[in-house]
Formats: structure tokens, sequence, C-alpha cells
């Protein structure tokens, strides 16, 4: 009760809007209200406690009380910025029976953007539980009260939040786009997202802002969620052509995974890319070396360029996997948005547009200087030997594009089949 209280007292301080409450709030509350408004700098660690208490208090509130089996299919698309999670992710938001959210965390990343992303791991875990769970007063800690459907980020990629019963405008049938539904659905009351939420069987969560498997053994293990992670990867070299493209976007992220207490970094000696190099390691490593017995059937690893090779073939893995079906019209969308022209426009870096897909893999080798890539292999060698990618030793190798620089999937990669899990 002391801890609900408290986190209470910091959650409604957080809120207050009129100067008369702030005068009565206490110094370390008013140093959350202050930076919640960005008028003046304040002590990490208070912003940190208080919050932290409020994650403690909700996750401990929401703890199951049952061990039956949940109705609700819970899927995790866990990857990196610029690594093909968007197209991932629509491949999900576009079926009829997919409530689809792409990268709530966001939310939690513009409010504490002084903290680094370790110390977020606990609130963007927990919001993301409260969004598989389909309570979306997770939500009260980082927007408005007052607020609609477009306050959330990126809501317009998902087709549930453009069809009823969030939106009347559309079908669940339908094959949405971000332009229509921003023009028809923006309006309508942000409570539409819980109700929308809960009449689906499949609940997917696409997000970049986990580096660490083990952070998520709690949603694994509780008996409330049925959690499945889709873990997505890309070549490395491909990654930075993509990033570069998006440089200013990145910038405030790129400070978060480095710990620079709000400054804003371009990445231009691949730091971020070094540590988002070793997170996939650690978590492809986690998942398929020695995994805990409750990861049995919960993990699965795609390379984009698999998934853009073979589009249909991957798409039916996955949706095998999440215990969906390919329908008709996915399939036909599905080969439209992969059968474009060229590999996009710079403008279009963050939208889902008809592209040729396997164009897009490979642009990296005629785009990057035979420099650049020689410092992205020394910061993500491991990655690159890992995921299955071939290193470059010349320009001339990395030109010749009949050279394949994606490895057959090995023999002695991870399958639940051949591990013998110890009791």
């Amino acid at each position: 009760m002391l801890i609900g209280s408290i986190c209470q007292y910091f959650l409604t301080a957080t809120v207050a809007s009129s100067e008369a409450h702030r005068a009565h709030l206490s110094p370390i509350v008013l140093g959350l209200f202050e930076f919640e408004d960005a008028i003046v700098p304040v002590p990490t660690v208070s912003i940190q406690t208080g919050f932290l208490l409020f994650m403690y208090a909700r996750y401990s509130s929401f703890m199951p009380q049952s061990e039956e089996k949940p109705s609700q299919v819970h899927i995790l698309i866990l990857s990196s910025w610029r690594s093909g999670s968007s197209f991932v992710g629509q491949l999900f938001s576009q079926h009829p029976n997919v409530f689809y959210l792409m990268e709530p965390a966001w939310h939690v990343w513009v409010k504490m953007y002084q903290n680094s992303a370790k110390v977020l791991h606990m609130a963007v875990r927990d919001l993301v539980r409260s969004v598989f769970l389909c309570d979306m007063s997770v939500f009260d800690a980082y927007m408005p009260w007052k607020r609609n459907l477009s306050d959330l980020f990126q809501w317009a990629a998902s087709r549930a939040l453009c069809s009823a019963p969030a939106c009347d405008s559309f079908q669940r049938t339908d094959i949405t786009s971000e332009l229509a539904c921003k023009t028809l659905c923006g309006r309508y009351p942000f409570s539409k997202v819980e109700e929308a939420c809960k009449t689906y069987s499949h609940v997917v969560i696409k997000e970049v802002r986990f580096f660490d498997l083990k952070v998520l053994y709690p949603l694994l293990t509780d008996p409330s969620l049925n959690l499945k992670i889709i873990h997505l990867v890309r070549d490395p070299r491909a990654v930075v052509k993509s990033r570069e493209q998006s440089v200013k976007a990145l910038a405030r992220d790129n400070g978060i995974v480095l710990s620079t207490n709000g400054t804003k970094v371009e990445d231009s000696k691949y730091k971020v890319m070094q540590e988002v190099c070793r997170s996939h390691v650690q978590i492809y490593e986690t998942a398929a070396l020695k995994p805990p017995n409750f990861l049995k059937d919960r993990y699965l690893m795609v390379r984009f360029e698999d998934l853009v090779r073979d589009p249909l073939s991957e798409i039916s893995e996955m949706y095998k996997f999440a215990d969906l079906s390919l329908t008709p019209r996915l399939k036909s969308w599905v080969y439209n948005i992969t059968h474009g022209q060229g590999p996009g426009k710079k403008k279009e870096a963050f939208k889902i547009t008809s592209r040729d897909a396997v164009s897009v893999s490979q642009a990296w080798r005629n785009v990057l200087s035979f420099e650049k890539v020689k410092k992205i292999q020394e910061v993500c060698k491991g990655a690159i030997n890992i995921l299955g990618y071939q290193l470059v030793d010349s320009e001339k190798e990395q030109r010749d594009l009949t050279l394949d620089l994606v490895l057959p999937r090995r023999h002695n990669q991870f399958s639940w089949s051949s591990f013998n899990p110890k009791h």
C-alpha cells in the first residue's frame, strides 16, 4: 500500500498543470514535474527513483492469480533500427486477426531520454506487458490525459487502429495505408485502442528497445501471457547504409544507447552499431546455446535477407510459428510490396512502400565505400559471423554481386528438435 501511495503521488504530480499545484509539491516531485515539461535539468536519480517505484507497483499489482492459459497469442518482433522490422511488422499488422503496435516504448524513451537503455529496460518491459494484456492505462505516465488515436506513436501503421471498432472507415480484411488512415481515423478517442485490442486473437508488438533477452524472462514465464519472440536480424553493413538515410531521426535514440545523459549522437564512429551488434549476438546466443526450458518453441530467428529472397516461404514460417494463416489477399499484397522498382527514396526511409526488396538488401555493396565497410566489419565481426554473413576482404569482393554474402543456414544452427534440456 505504501509503495502504491508513493507511486500514485508521483503520477499525480507528473500530470499536474497549474502553478498553484506546483507550489505544494515536494522538491523531488517538482523535479519530476519540471523534467516532463522540459523546463530545467534535474537529477536523473530523482526521476529514476520515483519512476521505478511506479513501475514496481504496476508490475506487482498485475501479477497473475491463476495458471489458466491466456486466450490471446502474444508476439514480440525483437529487432533494431533499420533492420526491416517495420516491413515485418506490416506483415502481421495487415492480418485480420492481429492487433499490432509499432514501437510503443518510443513513449518511454521520449519521456526518460536522460537515462540509459539499460535503466529503461524495466519501464519498457512493463509497458510492453501492459499492451499485450490490452491495458492501455500504462500510457497515462507518458501521454496527455486527453488524447486521441493520433497521439500514439506510429498509430497509423496499425491496421487494427484503422478499422472497426477503433475506426469505422475500413474493414478488418482491408489492406490499409498510413495516409488513408491518418486522414480518416486520427480523431477517434484513445480509448478505442484498448477496446480494439480486446477483440483480437493475436497481439503483436514490434520493438527495437530491448538489448538483452534475459530482460524478457519475466514475460516469457508469466502465465497471463502466451509470448513468442521473433528475432529479426540484418547484415550490419546494410543496416549502416540504411541508418545513413536517417541520421538526425536516430540521434536521440543513439544518445540513450550510449548513455550520454540526453545528448544527441550521430554515431560517426559506429559505437551504436557496436552495441546493436553485441545485443544481437547476446540474444541469439542466449536463445541458441543454453536456452532455458521456457524458451522451447517460443523463439524464432529470421534474417531479413532470407525474407526478401523468398518472402512467401519465410512469411509462412513466421505465421506458422505465430499460429496464423496466410490469406490470398495477404499473398497478393506481399508480392506487390516486395516487387516494386528500385530500393526506395531517402524520404521513404521510415515508410512501407513498394520496392525491389532484393535490391534493398544489396544496396550497401554499391553505396558504401570499402573503407567504411572495413570499419563496420571490425566493430560487428562477431555478429556478421554468428548470424551467417560473409566478410569481404577487398572492394572487388564487395562490388561483385555474383558473390553471395548471405551464407546458407547452417545445419548446426539451433533447433529445438536437437535440444535436450536438463531438468
